[in-house]
């Protein structure tokens, strides 16, 4: 059988894909979803000339020079304007965020600033006009645009959003993945195990790769080794409007692999099944209308190892999220072997020594392990045919973290 490349299987299954439909958000719901819609300002910000520190507002005539005596006529507190004009040898008490008041043009800050009593003050330090005052429109005004579309919401852009008057906003709706493990030898975390039985781990990793790309997760539980039980949460999977089905296991050419079967009797399009890399030859995917298909394999590993190079990609574009895997250039920490016709994804260590990365592959890479893994923080990456490599040789990784 020829396996697909990996660059073809990616690209293949990307074709085509583009952000889901926007929808409507209330502002507290936005955090870290994109916007499908650019966001121009409703109002001006500040609406008004301002204070932009607690003191006094006067004119910069008066208190060129210091030290200066001031009458103090009034008080603007932050939401309530003084309703008058400062006038020579005037000032009004100011606070941050205040409107200012008319006639000034320059704000003394308090600590520059000595009580006499009877409403007078002694401004000790001089000041020039324009000081600690935020001209109307200083941030932005009304109409101008703030945020273009496709920026992810983080907490400034959400502030922003807030401060322009915007209550709600359009992003792209989040891309639902559903996950579907199969298998008689699987039970869940914390049942009783039969004496022939395994943890099943893989969707827990798979639902936080798709989290830490915006996408939502339904786990749908375990399905028998049998084509109904397999065929009944996939047409869940569908009726509760999945973009994505994800499956676990199932999917390679042991007699108990029904998940090809299964999908494509529920109208799934073949595109590939079974790719030249390793962890990871078994993996399927195709099409069911809108509804992508991807098959992970059953080993731990491989699952995961897929779900970084295969499903992180393809949610982020659904989302409407720009992805890259972390690519870097790190010498090898151990001499390795000449590989086969498979792109091969190797768990190492990668660290810092002398200015240079360098990576350390595990001894064992058996797909089963996933302490290895979880050890890992780089992924070496070994191209199909790559001659033997001594330790030092330079070498891609894909940082997991």
């Amino acid at each position: 059988m020829t396996l697909v490349p990996v660059a073809e299987a990616l690209t293949r299954l990307l074709d085509g894909v583009e952000p889901l439909p926007a929808e409507s958000v209330a502002l507290h719901e936005a955090h870290d979803r994109v916007l499908a819609e650019p966001v121009a300002a409703l109002r001006t910000q500040p609406p008004f000339d301002a204070s932009a520190m607690d003191g006094y507002a006067t004119r910069a005539a008066d208190v060129a020079a210091a030290p200066a005596r001031l009458t103090v006529i009034g008080a603007a507190p932050a939401g309530r304007a003084f309703d008058g004009t400062v006038g020579p040898g005037q000032a009004v008490r100011v606070f941050t965020g205040a409107p200012l008041p008319a006639g000034a043009d320059t704000i003394v800050i308090q600590e520059n600033v000595r009580a006499l009593g009877n409403g007078a003050i002694e401004v000790l330090e001089p000041t020039a006009a324009e000081r600690n005052i935020r001209r109307a429109g200083l941030d932005f005004r009304e109409g101008d645009l703030l945020l273009e579309k496709g920026r992810l919401l983080d907490p400034a852009a959400l502030s922003l959003a807030a401060s322009a008057n915007h209550p709600r906003l359009e992003v792209v709706r989040r891309p639902l993945v559903a996950i579907i493990a199969t298998g008689d030898e699987l039970v869940a975390p914390g049942d009783a195990l039969g004496p022939d039985q395994i943890i099943s781990s893989n969707a827990y990793g798979v639902a936080a790769a798709a989290a830490s790309v915006g996408a939502t997760a339904l786990d749908l539980g375990i399905a028998a080794d049998r084509k109904e039980a397999i065929a009944a949460l996939v047409r869940q999977a569908v009726a509760a409007g999945a973009d994505v089905i994800v499956t676990l296991g199932g999917a390679s050419v042991g007699d108990h692999d029904l998940v090809h079967d299964v999908l494509t009797g529920e109208g799934m399009t073949l595109d590939f099944w079974k790719i030249a890399m390793r962890p990871g030859k078994p993996l399927m995917f195709g099409r069911m209308g809108a509804i992508r298909c991807i098959g992970l394999p059953g080993n731990p590993v491989a699952s995961l190892v897929c779900s970084q190079l295969f499903v992180k990609p393809l949610l982020a574009k659904l989302g409407g999220r720009p992805f890259a895997q972390d690519i870097r250039i790190a010498h090898l920490g151990a001499a390795m072997r000449e590989n086969d016709r498979r792109e091969d994804y190797v768990r190492a260590v990668v660290r810092e020594d002398g200015g240079r990365l360098v990576a350390t592959p595990f001894g064992i890479q058996d797909s089963s392990m996933l302490r290895k893994l979880a050890d890992a923080n780089g992924l070496i990456v070994r191209a199909p045919h790559a001659p033997a490599a001594a330790e030092g040789d330079t070498c891609p990784v894909l940082m997991l973290r």
